[in-house]
């Protein structure tokens, strides 16, 4: 029998999830399945509504090998699981004459563990193990949660937390979960047959598709113990987020809080001057940042270096001695010991990576209102990490709606440790950039209309004259507004401006309710307004006429005393290259090339991306930021806007009175 075509592969798969085929997805997935043949890299921009997922799905199943798919949200993830490869399984099956398994893998502790279940959480304060189902009141939310987790304990086939609704909260899952540090080991542990994160590692060892996400795979190519199994192509979706997540991966925190639980931990298990000696190191710290002022640490002053080398030191000690003693009056000895040296591990790893100074780390101090101050350590760049650990031995698929920014994929592909596309070398990984398009007719669609008149954004300044015109392209589009702010405190003051300016059009913020509570009353209201911040860029799918303007406050460039942003800015200055461009440019661009893809989600969606900052318009790198967006018929005219947008809200509510005509008549047939 000869071997299916991709097209017929492609035909099938389309037609078993109901969609329709567009020329952007056959591109992809030919592009796709010729970088797996070649063994080389593809970066792939598909613009919403290509259908990216069996774009790459397709092409990767009729290879054979094994694919690790990674993406950014738990919604992409639940897409593919449950109905993405379901189906694509099915329809392919009786072509490819052979059924696919997948799988979803996660880190350690999204599992239930069900020696914290039975066997209690390791008390700090006290020699033993405490009931968290006994200490936590029956009334509390806290003990409400933990009562449903026991119930939920017996049914789940998975004990992934994702599985779990309604979800609780990270207090509770934290009593029944374990890091990959604090975890026995299948072997020591009395529940190790039955453990679900093991059983999830050995699904996916079976597994030709594991579908995972960017910070397992960040942490299988950081810390050289392989989590995922062998593989031969990996698929990274919603890569426009990798370097992000990887950083933050890569990202290390002290602060006196955790240190004095590592102390505690550590008490019962060592002799008294080992644990003094951490005790001593800890007071010193603690001391220290207490007076510790957010921002960069250029350098590192003498007195944190040398109470650093003393929390070093005291916790190396500590470690050695846990190996050295065993207490038989310490209830579940082996977890206790385990969590303590988990704990104690953190903090010498953190102290010793500050303390070693690498030219390549950022360090600085950050202060929270609530939890106080922290110490934090990231690197520079994750670029050459991406380069040596991502591209080797393996072909890598990177795709996203936002890739090519300015113009072309270089910028993003910098950022992973690529160079310029077309560039020859021995060491260097060969890749190539493609751009499939959009099914959306952009320019048709939508409008991008930037405030020219505005005056231009002061930093925390107040902005009466952006309200205004706020609160007027709002009363134009008849509400149906998605507000995308570049703080929380500009989308507060906002918000609370207008609730009183215009009340007949309510206002959600951010922060008010869980986001997917926020995102369902927004669809459900066309007059209601969804006001937020950063996530809000990227994780909001509205299709219809509830989101017909979305509105940027202004271009979201990193804040001047994000040190490592402003850090990376100045290594590539000191370099010869464009900084601001670089680094602050390129953040820029992505952020609003995600917040306007917010827009049109179908194809009979309409509507207006207004900015209100005028320097989209009169800057020079207006034209590179632009370039990185959908192209919308373009104008920088209010009066014009504002017509458009009387005329969207005209034409949505004559198609909404139409279709509550509709339910009635059926209703009163039904009735009948």
């Amino acid at each position: 029998m000869t071997k299916p075509s991709l097209p017929e592969l492609l035909h099938a798969a389309v037609t078993a999830v109901g969609g329709t085929e567009r020329p952007g997805q056959v591109t992809m997935a030919e592009s796709v399945r010729d970088a797996i043949d070649d063994s080389s890299h593809l970066l792939v921009q598909a613009g919403t509504g290509t259908g990216k997922s069996l774009g790459y799905l397709v092409p990767a199943l009729a290879h054979g090998e094994r694919v690790v798919v990674a993406t950014a949200t738990l919604a992409l993830q639940r897409q593919l699981v449950e109905r993405d490869l379901p189906r694509t399984v099915d329809a392919l099956h009786p072509l490819l004459r052979r059924r696919p398994e997948f799988a979803m893998l996660k880190g350690r502790s999204n599992y239930l563990c069900l020696h914290r279940l039975h066997e209690g959480v390791p008390q700090d304060e006290e020699e033993g193990l405490f009931d968290q189902f006994e200490a936590a009141a029956p009334t509390s939310k806290l003990g409400q949660d933990l009562l449903r987790l026991r119930d939920w304990s017996q049914d789940t086939e998975t004990g992934d937390r994702d599985d779990l609704t309604p979800g609780v909260s990270d207090r509770a899952w934290a009593q029944i979960s374990v890091s990959s540090r604090e975890c026995l080991g299948a072997t020591k542990c009395a529940y190790g047959a039955e453990c679900f994160a093991e059983m999830a590692r050995e699904r996916a060892k079976l597994a030709e598709v594991v579908v995972t996400n960017h910070a397992l795979l960040a942490i299988d190519a950081i810390e050289g113990a392989p989590v995922l199994p062998q593989h031969e192509v990996l698929i990274v979706d919603e890569a426009h987020e990798l370097v992000s997540r990887v950083t933050g991966v890569a990202t290390g925190e002290l602060t006196p809080g955790q240190v004095n639980r590592a102390v505690r931990r550590a008490a019962k298990l060592v002799n008294e001057k080992a644990a003094d000696q951490l005790q001593t190191a800890a007071e010193g710290f603690e001391r220290l940042m207490e007076l510790a002022l957010p921002g960069r640490l250029e350098e590192i002053p003498e007195d944190l270096g040398y109470a650093l080398m003393a929390l070093r030191d005291a916790a190396r000690t500590v470690i050695s001695a846990i190996g050295a003693t065993r207490d038989k009056s310490v209830q579940d000895e082996d977890a206790v010991r385990k969590q303590a040296l988990a704990s104690v591990e953190s903090v010498h790893d953190v102290a010793e990576r500050i303390t070693n100074g690498s030219e390549w780390d950022v360090v600085w101090y950050e202060r929270h209102d609530r939890f106080g101050a922290s110490l934090r350590v990231a690197p520079m760049s994750v670029s050459g990490l991406l380069r040596e650990k991502l591209f080797a031995d393996r072909s890598v698929v990177l795709t996203s709606a936002t890739l090519k920014l300015g113009g072309d994929f270089n910028g993003v592909g910098a950022s992973l440790g690529l160079a310029p596309e077309g560039t020859e070398g021995d060491d260097l990984p060969k890749w190539k950039g493609v751009d499939v398009g959009s099914p959306f007719d952009y320019p048709r669609q939508g409008i991008l209309y930037v405030a020219k008149h505005l005056s231009r954004p002061a930093r925390d300044g107040d902005r009466v004259d952006m309200l205004d015109e706020l609160t007027e392209l709002i009363q134009a589009a008849g509400g149906r507004t998605l507000g995308l702010f570049s703080s929380m405190r500009a989308a507060q003051l906002a918000a609370e401006e207008l609730r009183s300016r215009i009340p007949e059009f309510p206002i959600l913020l951010q922060g008010e309710e869980t986001l997917g509570e926020l995102i369902k009353n927004f669809a459900a209201d066309p007059k209601t307004c969804l006001f937020g911040t950063l996530s809000l860029w990227q994780g909001v799918d509205v299709p219809g006429p509830s989101c017909q303007l979305v509105v940027m406050d202004k271009i979201p460039f990193p804040r001047p005393d994000d040190p490592l942003m402003s850090a990376r800015q100045k290594a590539v200055e000191e370099a010869g290259g464009n900084g601001f461009m670089a680094v602050a440019a390129t953040h820029a661009a992505l952020l609003m090339a995600q917040g306007a893809g917010r827009l049109v989600r179908a194809s009979g969606d309409r509507g207006v991306v207004a900015v209100l900052d005028q320097r989209l318009a009169t800057a020079r790198y207006g034209s590179y930021l632009k370039a990185s967006l959908p192209d919308f018929w373009y104008t920088t005219d209010r009066n014009q806007v504002r017509r458009s947008l009387a005329a969207i809200d005209a034409a949505a509510k004559v198609t909404e009175a139409a279709e509550l005509a509709a339910e009635a008549g059926k209703a009163q047939a039904e009735a009948e």
